[in-house]
């Protein structure tokens, strides 16, 4: 990791940029891959599978009978360890279930809201290396429970042609019928457009690579709606005197197995806790399998000495991190401090990796920045919210002037008149 001790402010956005991704030829390799499935449907995604994932497919939806023989493919304890984090991901996400609230605004005037689940949701789930059936159960429990009708879940399948057993089991888990095998940003197209196969979306979910991460992007140009923009994995990590090094070096090596594009910056007010912590990331670098990620991605990374615990929060505010870790003394009293983060864990026992798989917080978060002005994925992600209202006789009565006189005065003079017919009838009635 470069180090740095105790920047100038005006350094801090430069400290603050996040890994440039190789982009060339990407936006129109992507917008090339749309235009056919868009066109050809099926026969596109076949030609696609075919040339990103090394296998020919002729039926991309997953049968029962896949699911049955992947379930049986799943040990039992992982399968009992993945229904614990369901039982907390579910609780959480409960939780934020709404009442109806009326509120009479003026006597006779009653406003309330009410929420609908969005239709029709596409879920993608990377595979590969990393297959995250974790992201199965963050993206379809939430979307279960606002009551999503029809949810289509992708995933790229193997050079076998199948998807991970994982990712299969949580699917069944969570009530996820249909899956289909099919990667990249061909599946984003997929979604956005539908196929004979793949339906056509409102909204889709999903973390993924760069390609994935622009689709979702252009998917935005034909009215489908994204969670949120979502690119490389980050955390940043604020330690003094109290933090223990070999939990933040593994807090930080977490997010450093992701991928070669993720980022983790460590803050401190101690330049011994720093060093500690450095010849820990080493030791344990070299015990993980996916060291070779780790390194390349440390490179990017930096561990920056401030002048306090204070300091450290404005800079992480500024940073907008997607994972933030407080391994300070008493971290429950900044909590009002934090003003940008994706998500926030207090103290030297709540790892990042908590959140990614079983506390029961959601670990669909905004990156590079954007949690500045987004929120991670909740169960409002997958509702809308439609205002209603009710206006009684003596409502618009009390009403009425003030939206003639604010009508006139922008001159819409049919707005005036929709108050005005309604006061003259009154009127009249009486």
């Amino acid at each position: 990791m470069k180090q740095y001790k105790c920047p100038n402010i005006k350094d801090w956005k430069s400290l603050c940029e996040r890994p440039l991704q190789n982009q060339e030829n990407l936006s129109e390799q992507v917008k090339s891959i749309f235009d056919e499935v868009k066109i050809n449907g099926n026969k596109a995604l076949k030609i696609f599978t075919e040339k990103f994932d090394d296998v020919i497919l002729n039926d991309f939806k997953v049968s029962q009978s896949e699911t049955d023989e992947a379930k049986n493919l799943v040990s039992g304890e992982l399968k009992s360890v993945i229904k614990t984090a369901s039982e907390n991901i579910r609780k959480f996400h409960t939780s934020q279930q709404e009442e109806k609230k009326i509120i009479e605004t003026t006597e006779g005037v009653f406003c309330w809201r009410e929420n609908r689940a969005i239709e029709n949701i596409g879920i993608y789930i990377p595979g590969g290396t990393a297959p995250l059936f974790s992201t199965v159960l963050m993206l379809g429990i939430p979307a279960n429970i606002a009551g999503c009708k029809n949810i289509a879940l992708c995933s790229p399948p193997d050079k076998d042609g199948k998807i991970n057993p994982a990712i299969l089991f949580t699917a069944d888990l969570v009530g996820i019928k249909n899956i289909f095998k099919v990667g990249g940003s061909q599946a984003i197209a997929g979604l956005t457009f539908g196929t004979e196969t793949i339906p056509k979306v409102d909204k889709i979910f999903g973390p993924g690579n760069q390609y994935v991460t622009f689709a979702k992007q252009l998917a935005l140009n034909y009215n489908i709606a994204i969670d949120i923009p979502a690119g490389p994995s980050e955390v940043l990590v604020i330690a003094d005197e109290s933090s223990i090094p070999e939990f933040v070096a593994s807090d930080l090596l977490s997010q450093a197995e992701h991928g070669i594009d993720s980022q983790v910056i460590l803050l401190s007010n101690s330049e011994r806790v720093i060093n500690e912590i450095n010849i820990e990331i080493e030791r344990q670098l070299k015990e993980l399998p996916r060291n070779e990620i780790a390194k390349i991605a440390l490179q990017n990374s930096k561990s920056i000495l401030l002048n306090s615990i204070d300091e450290a929060i404005d800079f992480s505010n500024f940073y907008a991190p997607e994972h933030l870790i407080l391994s300070i003394e008493n971290a429950e009293n900044f909590t009002d401090k934090i003003i940008n983060a994706g998500s926030v864990f207090l103290g030297n026992y709540s790892p990042e990796s908590a959140g990614d798989y079983a506390s029961g917080t959601n670990h669909t978060l905004p990156t590079n920045g954007f949690a500045k002005n987004y929120s991670g994925v909740s169960l409002d992600s997958f509702v809308k919210k439609i205002t209603f209202q009710n206006i009684t006789k003596n409502g618009i009565k009390n009403i009425g002037k003030t939206i003639e006189l604010m009508a006139e005065a922008e001159e819409l003079m049919a707005h005036k008149n929709a108050v005005s017919v309604r006061l003259k009838y009154l009127e009249n009635e009486n």
